[in-house]
């Protein structure tokens, strides 16, 4: 379950972290928002592309996947959820950089990264949590780099609204308040990005999933 600090599972508690996978792809349209999430992310070889709160590491096996030459990692905060993202990799032929981390403290160095990317993550955060993720990840992002988040946000209409209730049952309404309420794209400006978008917004069995697509601005971020 959550810990001392704050922390929250993939399901909340860690005894269901098993279940994870088969309820991700059971209820959100897994495998097509991640491939549109992915479809607006330029890969090359030889770039550097970071997956923060990489969970499982499903996403960052079809950035391998997709682009073999390119130098991939993932982190997160759950060692446990770690070691089955690191089976999966193997399983899966692809090599992924796997590190144990806290977003609000990544362990690059600055300008370092081609594209970060981030799915069904932010909501596990509360707003300060939020903005210092956001800040890191400006932090260690290079000139004109982009970021990528796939993540719950504004309810379409009130039956995605009350759809979502069960997210924020299991997850909190403390850290889970900030996406329905479509807060996250303007988070992201007021963190030094620029060119803010959604891209798409699908309906799931558990409410809304929005595409937010943005680039690293050379202006120093805004304080809130």
């Amino acid at each position: 379950m959550s810990s001392d600090n704050g922390y929250i599972h993939a399901l909340r508690f860690a005894s269901l972290t098993a279940l994870y996978d088969p309820v991700v792809a059971m209820t959100s349209r897994e495998r097509t928002f991640k491939s549109a999430l992915l479809d607006g992310v330029a890969l090359q070889p030889e770039q550097r592309v970071l997956d923060v709160g990489c969970g499982t590491g499903t996403l960052g096996c079809m950035v391998a996947q997709r682009e073999p030459a390119l130098e991939m990692h993932g982190i997160d905060g759950d060692p446990a959820i770690l070691a089955r993202a690191r089976r999966k990799s193997v399983e899966r032929g692809v090599s992924v950089n796997f590190s144990h981390a806290m977003s609000a403290e990544l362990p690059f160095p600055d300008s370092h990264f081609d594209s970060v990317l981030s799915s069904l993550f932010f909501h596990h955060l509360d707003y300060d949590a939020k903005q210092r993720t956001l800040a890191e990840i400006h932090r260690v992002l290079k000139p004109a780099g982009r970021l990528h988040i796939a993540d719950w946000g504004a309810a379409q209409d009130s039956l995605m609204r009350a759809a979502f209730l069960i997210i924020q049952l299991v997850d909190g309404f403390r850290t889970t308040q900030d996406n329905v309420r479509g807060k996250l794209p303007g988070m992201v400006e007021q963190a030094g990005f620029k060119e803010v978008h959604v891209d798409g917004r699908f309906r799931t069995m558990l409410g809304t999933i929005e595409i937010v697509r943005a680039e690293k601005s050379h202006a120093t971020p805004t304080s809130c």
